[in-house]
C-alpha cells in the first residue's frame, strides 16, 4: 500500500478530528504555489480568502468568515495550530458528537471573525487574517468549561487540571493582544468565548450546533432532491377486497458485517490492533 493510498485510507475511516486536519494541511499545501511570495519570504492571500477588518469588504465576501479559518501564513504556524487542534479535538470528542464538533468549529470561526472586523473598526485600524486558532480555542475552552478538573499528564510536570493549560493560553493572549498580532489574539480570546457561551447553552438545552446541521441538510436535500413519481391510479379488484402484504427481511451483506465487525474493533483498540489482512480487506472494501 503506497504512501497516497494509505493516507486515503485513513482519511476515509477517519472522523471529523482528523478530516479537519487533513483539510488545513492539504489547503495549505494547495496555497503554497499560489499564494507565497518566494522573494518576499510571506503569504499573499487575497481578500476573497483572507478576512478583511473592512467591513465592506467583508460584506461583499462574506464567505471570508470561514475561508480564513483554514489558510495559515507559514508552516510554524500550521504545525503549531495542529498540534493544539489534534490535542484539543481528542479531548471535545470524548465527551461530545462529532456533528457537534464541526458546528462549534464553523460557528466559533464566524464569531471570532466578526469580533476581529468590529474591534479593529472601532479601532480604525486596518489588516487581514487568516488561520484556524479561534475555531482551536473554542474547542478546548468549550470542553475545559464542560470538564475543568481532567487531570492531564504533561512531561517533565506531570499531572495538571485542564483548566491549568487553558488558563496559561488566554494569559498569554492577553498578555500579547497590544504587542504583536493583535488581531490573531482577539481572534483567540474570540473563540475562546464562543466556546464558553456553546457550553453553557448546551447546558440549558440548546445545542448552537444544529444551526450548521440544519444547514448542511438543507444544501444536500437540495442537491440530491429526488425526482417525484407520477401519480398512478391504483385499481381494486373488487372480488378480492384484501390482499395480503408481502413481508420484506433486509439481511445484512456478510461483506458489510465483516466491515462493521472491524470498524467496531478499531473504535475499540485503535487502527494499529488490526491485522495485516483485516487492513487489506478494508482497504480493498473500501474501493
Amino acid at each position: 500500500m503506497s504512501i497516497i493510498e494509505d493516507l486515503k485510507f485513513q482519511y476515509k475511516i477517519g472522523g471529523i478530528a482528523n478530516k479537519m486536519i487533513y483539510w488545513n494541511v492539504g489547503i495549505f499545501l494547495v496555497s503554497i504555489p499560489l499564494f507565497y511570495q518566494f522573494r518576499l519570504g510571506v503569504f499573499d492571500y487575497p481578500n476573497w480568502l483572507a478576512i478583511s477588518s473592512e467591513p465592506s469588504i467583508v460584506i461583499k465576501k462574506p464567505w471570508t468568515l470561514l475561508t480564513y479559518a483554514f489558510f495559515h501564513f507559514g508552516f510554524m504556524h500550521l504545525f503549531f495550530n495542529m498540534m493544539v487542534l489534534n490535542f484539543s479535538s481528542r479531548l471535545f470528542l470524548t465527551f461530545f458528537t462529532q456533528k457537534q464538533y464541526l458546528g462549534l468549529y464553523l460557528l466559533s470561526a464566524v464569531f471570532a471573525g466578526l469580533c476581529f472586523v468590529g474591534c479593529f473598526y472601532l479601532l480604525h485600524q486596518t489588516s487581514s487574517m487568516v488561520g484556524a486558532s479561534a475555531a482551536i480555542m473554542a474547542l478546548l475552552v468549550a470542553t475545559t468549561t464542560y470538564q475543568p478538573l481532567m487531570e492531564m499528564r504533561l512531561m517533565l510536570i506531570g499531572n495538571v487540571k485542564l483548566w491549568h493549560i487553558t488558563a496559561v493560553l488566554l494569559i498569554l493572549d492577553l498578555l500579547q493582544i497590544q504587542i504583536d498580532n493583535t488581531g490573531g489574539h482577539i481572534a483567540h480570546l474570540s473563540g475562546a468565548f464562543f466556546g464558553f457561551i456553546f457550553i453553557k447553552f448546551l447546558q440549558n438545552g440548546i445545542d448552537l450546533s444544529t444551526i450548521v446541521s440544519s444547514l448542511i441538510n438543507f444544501f444536500t436535500n437540495l442537491f440530491n432532491k429526488k425526482k417525484s413519481t407520477p401519480f398512478k391510479k391504483v385499481h381494486v379488484n373488487p372480488k378480492n377486497p384484501t390482499t395480503k402484504k408481502q413481508s420484506t427481511i433486509i439481511v445484512k451483506d456478510k461483506t458489510q458485517q465483516q466491515i462493521d465487525e472491524i470498524l467496531d474493533k478499531i473504535s475499540q483498540s485503535g487502527y494499529d490492533c488490526l491485522t495485516t489482512e483485516e487492513k487489506e480487506f478494508l482497504f480493498k472494501a473500501g474501493k
